[in-house]
């Protein structure tokens, strides 16, 4: 019954990431809204808004980059997240795209001054670090997009608790590379329950085999008394 419970309960969690893999899709194709204002913030979730599409108008504060360690299909290097400060009132960091690490430096890509609106994808903050790798807000060390930390170490006060993954902007500068959000939710799911079901059938072949030769033993041992 364990076994058949298992198998049960993957195909429900199938159920479940299919309908949340549908409601992202739509999310993210859907026309861009504006970005949640200080009003919303309370009840934002990672479930109901990661990856919705979102746009502000605004001016990023110059001077504010952080560099978060990435690993693209573009190869390794730096997330340039900026504090954008929009025409709401309120602060949200904008990942601005991927820079190699050969390109850390300031002076080497677009410090998007001129851009006064950005559009992209709402997602959730990233506390801690990254895998087996803290962040050390202290040596400016960063391995993921901790929206609270790195607000707290640029001085920017209270921001959105969220940070808007940026598009690719037509004709800008070659630096920073926006756009390249991934948006993949593995689903093996079905894999798993056919195991699981399978190991049932097994278990019971197995259980059937035994109480058949059980059953055959004593037919012997009854026909020689």
């Amino acid at each position: 019954m364990a076994l058949l419970a298992l198998g049960t309960w993957q195909v429900e969690r199938r159920a479940w990431k299919l309908d949340l893999i549908a409601r992202v899709d739509a999310r993210i194709h859907a026309p861009a809204a504006p970005a949640p204002g200080p009003a919303d913030w309370p009840a934002l979730t990672a479930a109901g808004d990661e990856y919705r599409h979102v746009t502000a108008t605004g001016a990023f504060l110059p001077g504010q980059d952080t560099l978060v360690q990435a690993t693209t299909a573009l190869g390794g290097g730096f997330w340039v997240l900026a504090p954008f400060r929009t025409d709401g009132g309120f602060t949200v960091l904008v990942n601005r795209g991927f820079v190699p690490g050969e390109r850390r430096d300031p002076g080497s890509r677009d410090p998007g001054l001129a851009q006064r609106r950005v559009t992209g994808l709402l997602r959730v903050t990233e506390p801690g670090g990254g895998f087996l790798r803290s962040n050390d807000p202290a040596a400016d060390r960063w391995h993921s997009r901790d929206v609270a930390a790195i607000a707290a170490k640029r001085g920017l006060g209270e921001v959105a608790p969220y940070f808007i993954d940026a598009e690719a902007v037509p004709g800008a500068a070659p630096l920073p590379v926006g756009g390249l959000t991934v948006v993949s939710f593995p689903n093996s799911h079905l894999v798993y329950a056919l195991t699981w079901y399978g190991l049932a059938l097994m278990l019971a072949g197995a259980i059937c085999y035994v109480m058949r030769e059980e059953w055959r033993a004593r037919r012997r041992a009854a026909a020689r008394r």
